[in-house]
């Protein structure tokens, strides 16, 4: 039998990024970005992958953060391979180790798919980060010009009948025929409230409603997704939700429409491999999004994406954060009206 390739070393940097504009969310406004870059070397070859976990967030982020990737970074250097079963619980660790052991082998191109061949583009949602009314306004207003068809509108920091009237005035222009509506909720709502918030959106003819509610109420996100009349995606709810029994459980118990899966947060590529199989099993369906990532994560997941969902994909993917930073790093990536391609040199 043919021996493994020896990892002769992996070294670590910390790098720190900043936002063009604050990022917000119901959950606080991000202005800077930290992630931990895993350089792996196996004689020339070379290997880049990105661990970039969310404060507050991840279920793998604590203060030792950087001591525990090193020890998992040490096995690796040792064995030659991820430990996959020991670092399911560490999932923004696991998805830069993949990333870097794919890169190791095949370049920035790191599937053989379509896609990482430059051959085709996926489709991706405009993102409206939370403001003031007239902010969410002139930013989707960007995003419409942009030539941007289907929307994501992060709603719940202001007051709910202003976003109701911003999502009004969207539909006032555009049918849902010209422009699909999303929107995402990060769990700001009350359960004794969301019932009758979801009726009100319904009137705008919107895809999906991410969230709702905070994460961890099963019973109550089970009620909503049986008497919602949007289809309601999870995704904080998936987070550290990382047995493969407990996933099919979670799925069958709450049963929404979507699943909405972020390999930083969510398992790594193995974990949302997972959860895909187990969301097709129970008639879910789902899409894989960026969560704050340089272009070195946004890159590595978008290619996951298509090796995933293949060469054809249709549902819009939340794959178009790469621009948020003004220190990003250059990639052979770029957004054509609404998709992302790489860029074919």
């Amino acid at each position: 039998m043919q021996k493994k390739r020896k990892i002769m070393k992996i070294e670590i940097e910390e790098r720190v990024f900043h936002f063009k504009q604050p990022a917000g969310t119901s959950r606080g406004v991000y202005t800077e970005r930290r992630s931990w870059f895993v350089r792996m070397t196996d004689g020339p070859s070379v290997g880049i992958g990105e661990c970039a976990p969310l404060p507050d967030l991840s279920c793998d982020a604590s203060p030792t953060y950087g001591q525990t990737l090193r020890q998992f970074c040490d096995l690796v250097e040792q064995t030659g391979e991820i430990p996959y079963e020991a670092m399911r619980d560490y999932p923004s660790m696991l998805f830069g180790l993949e990333t870097a052991m794919l890169s190791l082998r095949h370049g920035d191109r790191l599937f053989d798919t379509a896609f990482c061949r430059g051959e085709v583009g996926i489709p991706i949602n405009g993102l409206v980060w939370m403001g003031n009314y007239e902010e969410m306004l002139q930013r989707m207003e960007q995003k419409l010009e942009q030539g941007f068809r289907c929307v994501k509108l992060k709603i719940g920091a202001i007051n709910f009948e202003q976003e109701l009237d911003l999502v009004k005035r969207i539909r006032d222009r555009f049918s849902h025929h010209d422009v699909e509506l999303r929107l995402d909720a990060n769990g700001a709502f009350a359960f004794d409230e969301a019932l009758y918030k979801l009726e009100l959106l319904s009137q705008y003819a919107i895809h999906s409603i991410e969230q709702p509610i905070k994460a961890g109420q099963w019973a109550f996100m089970a009620q909503l997704c049986r008497e919602s009349p949007l289809p309601i995606a999870l995704d904080e709810e998936l987070i550290g939700v990382n047995d493969l029994e407990m996933k099919s459980h979670m799925l069958n118990v709450i049963k929404p429409a979507y699943i909405v899966l972020k390999p930083s947060l969510h398992g790594g590529m193995m974990g949302c491999r997972e959860w895909i199989a187990a969301a097709r099993q129970h008639d879910v369906g789902s899409w894989i999004t960026s969560a704050l990532e340089s272009n070195i994560g946004l890159n590595a997941i978008a290619g996951f994406c298509s090796s995933v969902y293949g060469d054809h994909i249709t549902m819009p993917q939340g794959l178009g954060t790469g621009q948020l930073f003004t220190d990003n790093i250059p990639m052979p990536l770029e957004i054509r009206g609404d998709q992302l391609w790489v860029i074919d040199d």
